[in-house]
């Protein structure tokens, strides 16, 4: 009887010590609001959960749906299962305030956001979702982020502009002999404004002059555009949504008066602009998409993870556009032809 106790203390301490090894064998963590929730030791394999990510874009125009695809192809190389939730605002700024809460009401994981009014938008509507954007100009400017090095929010991603773009632009006008350059731009997006901003800065020291028109709506561009005539040797059109929503009214008001029109990404010269200093937003959404991998697997937070410019700038020339204007190459200009 006395060896049968014995046996049955001996197994009841071991059962006790098992369920001891149980319980501390995950760790929990706590959440921006405070909850306590279970890490990936307690729940699964971290990478076998299903992420859900929004999608905000202000409007659909072949360089944004680039990026968006670029940021999915990132997404996609890393493994990752994921539900996208995309929504367009179809440059409706009072729609996007409305994508932009409906993403942090489903409770994403992620956001991603398109286009510096869409990422506007989104940091408003939430400072816990983690936010990674990409098509943003000047996120500093726009008060999206503290600092490109340290973004300190919960938001952070990549620029659409190389900090030697505009300069590289400008004496690429000069050499065309460009010296009063015409830019279409709207007035009202943040984006722009810091754009226009500082191609007036560098087009002064270069003793060029800009002869400036608003659009507010896409369909405002050809009159605006056609508002210049007369009054410059070229146009410059920036990373604009707006208007390069309806690049094809500035391609045509400038074709027909013959007049060489550069442009802000590569996307553009594809579809008829002369040439452009830029990058593939292809490749900036790619790498916004790298951020977000690295932050949905908890390897980094967006306030610590630095924003990023584009990596790799280069001068692209449409020949078909440069030999109907009569524009002879120059090896000076290392330029990458398009043949189309």
């Amino acid at each position: 009887m006395k060896s049968n106790v014995k046996k049955l203390s001996f197994l009841l301490f071991g059962l006790v010590l098992l369920l001891a090894a149980c319980g501390s064998g995950g760790s929990s963590t706590t959440d921006s609001k405070g909850n306590e929730t279970n890490n990936a030791s307690e729940s699964g394999n971290a990478d076998d959960k299903t992420y859900k990510i929004g999608i905000t874009q202000i409007v659909e125009h072949p360089s944004l749906n680039a990026a968006t695809e670029g940021f999915k192809k990132a997404i996609e190389d890393a493994g990752l299962k994921v539900e996208y939730d995309p929504q367009i605002a179809q440059g409706d700024n009072s729609l996007n305030t409305t994508i932009a809460n409906n993403l942090v009401s489903a409770n994403v994981d992620l956001i991603f956001a398109n286009s510096t009014p869409s990422a506007q938008a989104a940091a408003t509507a939430t400072s816990d979702i983690p936010i990674i954007f990409t098509s943003v100009t000047d996120a500093v400017g726009a008060q999206l982020i503290d600092s490109m090095e340290k973004p300190g929010k919960n938001i952070t991603g990549t620029i659409d502009l190389h900090p030697e773009t505009i300069s590289k632009t400008v004496a690429f006008l000069q050499d065309l002999g460009a010296k009063k350059v015409g830019m279409v731009y709207n007035a009202g997006e943040q984006n722009s404004v810091a754009q226009v901003s500082e191609v007036k800065k560098v087009m002064d020291e270069q003793g060029l002059t800009v002869v400036e028109a608003s659009a507010s709506t896409s369909a405002d561009v050809k009159q605006a555009t056609e508002s210049l005539i007369g009054k410059v040797d070229a146009f410059y059109i920036i990373t604009d949504n707006t208007v390069v929503s309806a690049l094809e009214s500035v391609i045509d008001v400038a074709n027909t008066n013959k007049l060489p029109l550069v442009v802000g990404e590569l996307d553009s010269v594809a579809r008829g602009g002369l040439a452009a200093y830029g990058f593939e937003y292809f490749d900036i959404g790619y790498e916004a998409g790298q951020m977000a991998v690295k932050i949905l697997k908890g390897e980094a937070t967006p306030a610590d993870t630095p924003a990023q410019y584009p990596q790799n700038l280069k001068l692209l020339i449409n020949k078909k556009v440069a030999d109907d204007l009569g524009i002879e190459m120059k090896d000076s200009w290392g330029a990458e032809i398009l043949e189309k």
